[in-house]
């Protein structure tokens, strides 16, 4: 695999001037207005006939502006300028025509579009030139690299309690300060790379280099970003090279008339669950789009690293489809393991490594593949964290499965321990994959129906209602305590967002109502939202105060299955969780020397039921428990 790499270095050295000059070739192909007021147009189209530029500028003429042909299926243009002023007007519609083998004309965006519109009466979205008299100019540094990694993971357009696309003004102004103060210290964004179908959560996306219009602009972007900024939040993009729409009028498929320009052609390049197509990752031409659209997000708009999807189906011929993965090692190495892939993701981490050393990366793998967040050096993939994917799905199994007194305290344990040394894993009780309609989030599952009718503090605490809440803490600190060396929240879960999350679509008549996020329902006191929201808020400050999620693994000193008990040390810090449904204990001894409480999930603030006194110090005794020599009783 090194080799692999080494090699493709080595060539974009020798042949196109070095890692730097390869990847900043964003700044050349699509269509680039030039310092004299002319306009510079590069494609590559290696399955056409001829190719012409044509839009609102020339009267969509489409033969009056051809393409001068070049070497390896690219296509050059020079256009110059008009009394000075540029002969592509700011705001203009584009297209590509491409002359196909067989004689048709298409009429395509460019894969390099960086701003394209759909109008309501239209199905198909149209390249609009992107080039305002003043662009956004960042005022705010990026923040310094984080030891300890706290996300929020967000969607901008249905970051509003009402029921509409939201725009990235309001996540500026509303959601930013929303996040500062629950006291995370990263953004990851979904959804910002266009894609046609709102309803694909950006899973779909159409136009690699153009952030969503349907929020607002390009500038709104940039400047909700430095905002960002300013607060001292990091902005992770959720990057999407696994795939792509197979839509060809507003999308990459086809672009030159064949099935192969960009993707595998026939079976390969087609996914069979997702409908997609497969991007070609030995060819050189999607290397440099790739590699190239990754710094363009960091450098045109200030991302501060990506969180790649799709990472298993990238790894392997079988995408993961049908697939189990055990952690036997002949799963990871083989004819079955895609070398381009991976190599490709080298390089993408080695690039930006290189030009970008304070920006991070996330691989969402769920297969376990060894080495991936270890350096490329070292012949790994050179990421800095990998999703620990296996935790949210060992909660489900044990809400759904099991009885409160059927709890496995070592299984628990195992599942959040369960990591390769020096490698970082992100921890997180839930992501937006359990919020989608289908499936159900975790306070959904643990109060379900009750949560319409009881979450009200003027009706009397339910058992359903009292063991959800406190559930729900429970389970979200030790996870962040106990399961990784970052932690991720999804937007609304920290409080327990009620129901399920659907875009609209033909089956719900295009409603927006479950498409939103009810920020609104923890400013409420007389809802209980609030006491879950005041957790999850204070949790990430005692984490900001002590880091324990840059400190080495837990020591933990117990297990206990018929006490249901969990004890741990990290960072300094005692944590002691009971899982016991119905049995408090006095005089529990646990492995500690002094301590006093910090959190606890049974303060009236969180909608516990105040049964620790907090101005208690403890101190220990001299009584070995657990491998350890002093201890104290709680």
């Amino acid at each position: 695999r090194y080799s692999l790499f080494y090699n493709h270095l080595k060539n974009i050295e020798e042949s196109e001037g070095g890692l730097d000059k390869f990847t900043k070739s964003y700044k050349t192909f699509g269509v680039n207005q030039l310092a004299d007021g002319g306009i510079y147009c590069k494609e590559w189209a290696p399955g056409a006939e001829a190719v012409f530029l044509a839009g609102d500028f020339n009267g969509w003429d489409p033969f009056s502006h051809p393409y001068k042909k070049l070497e390896y299926g690219k296509w050059e243009l020079y256009i110059p300028p008009k009394d000075g002023c540029s002969p592509v007007p700011h705001g203009s519609k584009l297209k590509v025509v491409i002359r196909a083998q067989n004689g048709a004309l298409l009429y395509r965006i460019s894969p390099w579009a960086r701003y394209v519109v759909r109008d309501e009466d239209k199905v198909n979205y149209d390249w609009v030139h992107w080039n305002p008299p003043q662009s956004y100019i960042h005022k705010n540094p990026s923040p310094k690299r984080l030891k300890s990694l706290r996300i929020y993971e967000s969607h901008v357009g249905i970051a509003s309690p009402e029921g509409k696309v939201a725009s990235y003004k309001n996540f500026t102004h509303n959601v930013l300060p929303r996040i500062k103060d629950l006291g995370y210290n990263c953004v990851q964004l979904m959804a910002i790379m266009e894609h046609a179908y709102y309803a694909s959560f950006g899973y779909q996306v159409t136009s690699f280099f153009a952030a969503s219009s349907r929020y607002g602009t390009p500038d709104d972007l940039k400047e909700m970003i430095d905002v960002a900024h300013s607060m001292g939040i990091t902005v992770l993009l959720d990057v999407v090279h696994s795939h792509a729409s197979k839509n060809s009028e507003d999308g990459l498929n086809q672009f030159d008339g064949t099935d192969s320009c960009f993707f595998h052609s026939g079976y390969r390049g087609n996914h069979q669950l997702w409908d997609s197509r497969l991007f070609d990752y030995a060819n050189w031409e999607v290397l440099r789009f790739l590699l190239s659209n990754l710094r363009m997000w960091i450098e045109d708009y200030r991302f501060d690293g990506f969180r790649f999807d799709g990472v298993t189906s990238m790894l392997y011929h079988h995408h993961g489809i049908g697939t189990g993965f055990s952690g036997d090692y002949n799963e990871y190495f083989g004819l079955h393991v895609d070398e381009d892939a991976l190599c490709y993701l080298m390089l993408a981490n080695h690039m930006i490594n290189t030009l970008h050393p304070e920006c991070i990366t996330i691989a969402e793998d769920v297969s376990g593949m060894p080495a991936l967040c270890r350096p490329v050096a070292e012949g790994g993939g050179g990421f800095d964290y990998r999703l620990a994917m296996a935790i949210p799905d060992k909660w489900i199994q044990i809400i759904k499965e099991l009885k409160d007194e059927d709890w496995n305290m070592g299984n628990i344990v195992h599942t959040l321990t369960n990591r390769r040394y020096e490698e970082k894993y992100i921890a997180y009780a839930e992501s937006h994959d359990q919020a989608l309609v289908g499936d159900k989030t975790l306070a959904f599952r643990l109060m379900d129906a009750e949560m319409y009718t009881n979450m009200s503090v003027l009706i009397p605490l339910t058992p359903v209602i009292d063991r959800g809440i406190q559930l729900h803490k429970m389970i979200r600190l030790i996870t962040h305590a106990l399961g990784g060396e970052s932690y991720l929240n999804f937007m609304g879960n920290e409080f327990g967002h009620p129901e399920w999350l659907d875009f609209p679509r033909i089956g719900n008549n295009e409603s927006y109502h479950y498409a939103r996020r009810q920020f609104n329902l923890t400013e409420d006191d007389l809802l209980r939202y609030k006491f879950l929201n005041a957790f999850d808020r204070d949790m990430n400050k005692l984490e900001e105060r002590f880091g324990w999620l840059a400190s080495p693994q837990a020591y933990v000193s117990e297990k206990h299955e018929s006490n249901k008990v969990i004890a741990f040390e990290r960072a300094g810090l005692i944590f002691i969780f009971n899982f016991h449904p119905y049995q408090s204990y006095v005089d529990y001894r646990v492995v500690a020397f002094k301590y006093k409480i910090l959190l606890d999930s049974d303060a009236g603030e969180y909608g516990g039921h105040q049964r620790l006194d907090h101005n208690t110090e403890y101190f220990s005794e001299e009584y070995p428990h657990n491998y350890r020599p002093n201890s104290i009783m709680v």
